[in-house]
């Protein structure tokens, strides 16, 4: 997106933002204020952050990222993501796409859960009948799911690979491998940053710098504040992050 006021008075920063511990750079900051305004008068939007008390649904807040880019011309503007899904849905104007889309109509994703479900709705029927010779079948049904759930989340880690500056393209099972991690934690992949850094990288953007914002109410805990600044998470992102940013100059790590 294009910033909504003039960018020359700012200097660009001589390295790029270290996700895990950073201040805001004044572009950031910028980017990141016109982002907010576009939040806050998005009214079509089926999502209830927790700001509109008369706005039913679940409150659910949300990260969100910005990423100030420059294109080949040297025009300076900046993307926005989001971390996971927004009003139910990967895709919305004015945002990245997902690095994997596992929303996608009769895609695998959407089958296997179908499965996951049918299997739950056997095992709580039998259960419910409590028959004693049903104990063996729910068993069986039982390590059916399990199994399934899996090889399901295991084919979804499959579909993610990332791509850094060079153009070096590693499927997410990969990074977190290298990095000792035994799977890939649940989300990996769908946060705010690598899929701005991704994007960035596939239409030749040079990232300039990033802030990572919370966005609305947070009920479940009282870690994220409506408006505040974040660093990227270290348990989804590191893996991922340390691959995307390589060859790039960032702010020192602080001590």
């Amino acid at each position: 997106m294009p910033f909504s006021e003039a960018t020359e008075s700012y200097s660009l920063p001589e390295r790029f933002t270290y996700p895990f511990n950073y201040t805001p750079h004044p572009l950031s900051l910028l980017a990141a204020t016109g982002l907010q305004k576009y939040l806050a008068q998005l009214t079509d939007l089926d999502h209830n952050f927790g700001l509109n008390e008369n706005q039913d649904g679940k409150v659910i807040g949300k990260m969100f990222g910005v990423l100030v880019v420059k294109n080949q011309q040297n025009e300076l503007g900046y993307l926005a993501a989001f971390s996971g899904k927004l009003a139910g849905s990967n895709h919305h104007a004015n945002f990245v796409p997902p690095v994997f889309d596992g929303l996608a109509e009769g895609g695998f994703l959407s089958e296997g859960m179908q499965e996951l479900s049918r299997i739950n709705k056997e095992i709580s029927q039998l259960k419910a009948n409590n028959i004693t010779e049903d104990t063996t079948k729910i068993e069986q049904l039982q390590e059916l799911r399990r199994t399934n759930s899996i090889a399901l989340q295991g084919k979804l880690f499959d579909q993610y690979r990332f791509v850094n500056k060079a153009g070096k393209e590693k499927p997410l099972r990969q990074l977190f491998l290298q990095a000792n991690y035994s799977n890939p934690p649940a989300g990996a992949g769908e946060c705010a940053a690598p899929k701005l850094l991704q994007y960035a990288f596939m239409h030749r953007l040079q990232p300039i710098a990033m802030a990572e914002f919370w966005w609305g109410l947070s009920p479940k805990s009282a870690t994220w504040k409506h408006g505040h600044y974040y660093p990227a998470c270290l348990e989804k992102c590191a893996p991922i992050l340390a691959h995307m940013l390589e060859g790039i100059v960032m702010d020192e790590r602080p001590l």
